[in-house]
């Protein structure tokens, strides 16, 4: 396995790569754990040649967000993706990704950001989508791996290479979760003891809305209602948001149906956390 850290050698290596077989590509920011290990397993058993990036995005974090605090180790991360089979790790600079006079952004539509994580997170999606344009764009992969726990990123990923006509195949991967249903985060070791324990709030609050479901109940705004109590009587947890919504086109619901899902970003703590589930997977907690 080689660490490569520049956007030339890489292309180079991905054009080689690609004229010998696929090319399977798993963009993180680093502080792998067994939620980003399940992707590079998709992708190192799909394809001939497996990618990772690790690159703290500075344009996907606002004001007063982490982008300092969050956790960098490429030689922990190095040694998780060489146990796993990578053949390369893409580690760019931000300076290598964005040059001095760098400015483009590729901006998602409103109707995919202003919703969720893009009310608090305004300039995120916008971060996320130029990065990843970049990386498609150098790396050309023939698919590219991302975690259902980050449901809007997918969609808007998904709805980017449709529009844009890029070449490659966007998968989904299930949530990886801990024993207790603790959705896999890198921000997870952020919390305290305390709020570890509390932070199992949210996967409680999505088997009760799956539950709610399956007995029958296929009102949106009456099991919202319900999470939100389940949540609340938390008191570590403050809601950021629960919403109920069409995957397709992100408008809320009033009628539990296929392609629905219910999302939620709670603060436990100074922490915040996502998760989500699907509907028509009634059995995923």
């Amino acid at each position: 396995m080689q660490i490569i850290t520049t956007i030339q050698e890489i292309r180079d290596i991905a054009v080689k790569a690609k004229h010998k077989g696929s090319v399977g590509y798993v963009p993180t920011m680093g502080a792998l754990h067994e939620g980003h290990g399940s992707l590079i397993k998709k992708a190192r058993e799909e394809n001939d040649t497996v990618i990772v990036s690790v690159f703290v995005n500075p344009l996907q974090f606002g004001p007063g967000e982490d982008y300092e605090a969050y956790p960098r180790d490429i030689e922990k991360d190095g040694k998780f993706c060489q146990n796993l089979g990578v053949d390369y790790i893409f580690h760019p600079s931000p300076e290598e990704m964005y040059p001095k006079n760098f400015g483009f952004r590729v901006v998602p539509p409103d109707n995919m950001t202003h919703i969720l994580c893009g009310i608090t997170r305004p300039i995120h999606f916008t971060g996320v989508a130029t990065v990843l344009a970049k990386f498609f764009t150098v790396i050309r992969p023939t698919k590219a791996y991302f975690g259902q726990k980050d449901v809007q990123q997918v969609a808007i990923v998904k709805a980017m290479v449709e529009d844009l006509n890029l070449n490659l195949d966007i998968v989904p991967c299930p949530i990886v979760r801990e024993n207790d249903g603790l959705a896999k985060s890198s921000r997870n070791t952020y919390l305290t003891t305390d709020e570890r324990q509390a932070a199992t709030v949210l996967s409680r609050a999505l088997k009760l809305a799956l539950n709610e479901a399956k007995n029958g109940n296929r009102d949106a705004e009456n099991i919202k209602q319900k999470v939100v109590e389940e949540i609340q009587k938390e008191p570590l947890a403050k809601i950021d948001y629960v919403e109920i919504l069409r995957f397709s086109n992100f408008e809320r619901v009033k009628t539990i149906e296929k392609d629905t899902f219910m999302a939620m970003a709670v603060y436990i703590g100074n922490t915040r956390l996502i998760d989500n589930t699907f509907f028509d997977e009634l059995n995923t907690l």
